[in-house]
């Protein structure tokens, strides 16, 4: 069974980065494409809902950013197992738990990357706490 891990969180002051880490392990009978369709990355702050904040089509097909991240966080892929989240000047209001999932089944469209009901498979988190 797959399981998606989360690492490379910690706390940091404002104007300062971090990179999320997201491995995809355990069995699967397609090893090169344990990534899925697509990828993603949401936050939950304290008393708030999770949000997306950046995803990616896991083919080459685009990434997508909300609108509060956008051109301060990036989302790539490592290898057939890994993604990560470069976070650069980081904000107080990204203090949040990190999740990464996957999209499993094919025809995600453009417009719901970011929509959490696309995701099926789920890390436990990883916290980004940032200081003023």
């Amino acid at each position: 069974q797959l399981q998606l891990v989360e690492s490379g969180g910690g706390s940091v002051q404002a104007g300062g980065s971090l990179r999320l880490s997201c491995t995809v392990s355990g069995y699967s009978a397609r090893p090169r494409n344990k990534l899925g369709v697509a990828m993603g990355w949401f936050r939950q702050a304290p008393g708030k809902e999770r949000e997306g904040v950046a995803s990616m089509y896991t083919s080459g097909g685009g990434t997508y950013y909300s609108d509060s991240v956008k051109g301060r966080f990036t989302i790539s892929q490592g290898n057939v197992q890994t993604v990560y989240l470069q976070m650069n000047s980081l904000e107080p209001e990204d203090t949040a738990m990190y999740y990464c999932a996957r999209v499993t089944l094919p025809g995600v469209q453009p417009s719901r990357m970011l929509a959490q009901e696309e995701y099926d498979l789920w890390g436990q988190g990883t916290q980004v706490t940032v200081s003023s």
